[in-house]
């Protein structure tokens, strides 16, 4: 369940089902998990940023979340089964973890997102072992936070900070962190805390989540999506016509 990214590379892609029973047995197996999930932006940012290459390789699962990278591997010959979104994955492992009584811990976004994330949590989920959690601006002391992460008992540990930060975050400390589980989240807390609304069914079914944000947060997204997709679409064609 190893090994998907890189526009040259094979890739080996789990479905939703298939993620969630690999980490749940690896959990019980007490075996540490590392996980990443893929956009365009993020494996543009990989082509020139090697610490995140490398933090992203350094990974035991990996799954598509963006239907651009879906439709690119699928264009390059790939078989790709389904688009595992990190915001949904994010909520089946909390499900999961609630089930098998596994805690888990939240880290990233602002005290206020982070809390009501809690509170929204476990009102959704009663059961569930809520190990603690933290805000995503720890920069100038990480060892400390990363030893209240051990010492609360969690299981599971979901970072909610921005690429490359996250990545390099948890490579950086993953065997410090006392987890048998850990993966990045991005802005799953915003949405889950209502601060950030989540796209249509209907859009994100035809990748158009990535339009939805723009029409959010113009100012902040517009020039992103522009030039990773630009750079992404480039990429594909030149990956395409070198075979």
């Amino acid at each position: 369940m190893k090994r998907i990214t890189f526009l040259n590379s094979p890739m080996d892609v789990a479905t939703m089902d298939e993620t969630v029973n690999f980490i749940k047995n690896r959990i019980q197996a007490k075996q540490f998990t590392q996980h990443v999930v893929v956009n365009v932006a993020k494996l543009v940012n990989m082509q020139k940023d090697q610490q995140l290459k490398a933090s992203v390789e350094d990974c035991d699962i990996i799954n598509i979340d963006g239907m651009g990278v879906v439709v690119g591997a699928r264009f390059l010959g790939h078989e790709v089964a389904e688009r595992v979104a990190g915001v949904d994955l994010f909520h089946n492992l909390v499900a999961m973890s609630e089930q098998e009584g596994f805690p888990v811990y939240l880290l990233g976004a602002t005290d206020e997102v982070v809390s009501e994330t809690a509170s929204r949590l476990k009102a959704a989920h009663p059961n569930l072992k809520l190990a603690g959690y933290h805000h995503g601006y720890f920069w100038d002391d990480e060892e400390a936070v990363v030893n209240k992460i051990k010492a609360s008992g969690a299981k599971l540990l979901f970072v909610a900070i921005t690429s490359p930060k996250k990545e390099n975050f948890i490579n950086k400390w993953q065997d410090k962190l006392g987890v048998d589980f850990v993966m990045g989240v991005g802005g799953t807390f915003d949405v889950v805390a209502g601060k950030v609304n989540r796209a249509p069914l209907w859009m994100q079914k035809y990748g158009l989540e990535w339009f939805y944000r723009v029409i959010q947060e113009p100012r902040r997204m517009w020039k992103r999506y522009l030039v990773t997709n630009s750079q992404f679409a480039w990429c594909l064609l030149r990956e395409k016509f070198s075979r």
